[in-house]
């Protein structure tokens, strides 16, 4: 199927459109052209989400042996992307310069990833404080181990 655009936005009028074939194998004869079209825009959607799993997530870093240890790690990637969608209202945008200012609301996950160490620091964490490590402090001064506690000795019958 031939889709062909009437006009461009006014800050691409400088070129001319060119011309977009798409390929339809679904049911029915011939498919809605406007739900068509925006699949094929949400297409970008799609693509910048698995990029970011993959460079910033690391989804494709460790060297799996099983697909069991796979998928565990695929579903632990989904729950990391998960919280960064959910914690975009509890983070100040840090923005670069070049970017344009969103309300918190609509953050993209990178930049959620920008802050979230901020956001850690406020949440804390449920885990105890370490224990110190090295050597250990020793017996308190003052204080004696006393005598080991003695056992009789068993002798075996001959």
């Amino acid at each position: 199927m031939l889709v062909e655009v009437e006009r461009l936005p006014r800050s691409e009028r400088r070129r001319e459109p060119k011309k977009l074939w798409l390929w339809w194998g679904g049911p029915g004869e011939q498919p809605d052209l406007d739900l068509l079209w925006r699949a094929y825009i949400r297409r970008f959607d799609l693509e910048h989400t698995f990029r970011f799993l993959k460079q910033t997530l690391e989804w494709t870093t460790p060297r799996v042996r099983h697909p069991e240890q796979a998928d565990r790690w695929t579903w632990l990637v989904i729950a990391a992307f998960t919280q960064l969608r959910l914690g975009r209202a509890s983070v100040a945008d840090r923005r670069l310069p070049w970017e344009r200012r969103y309300d918190p609301g609509r953050l993209t996950p990178v930049r959620v990833h920008r802050v979230v160490s901020a956001l850690l620091a406020q949440l804390g964490t449920p885990a105890k404080p370490p224990k110190p490590c090295g050597r250990s402090p020793g017996r308190p001064k003052g204080r004696l181990s006393g005598r080991a506690k003695r056992y009789p000795t068993l002798k075996k019958a001959a």
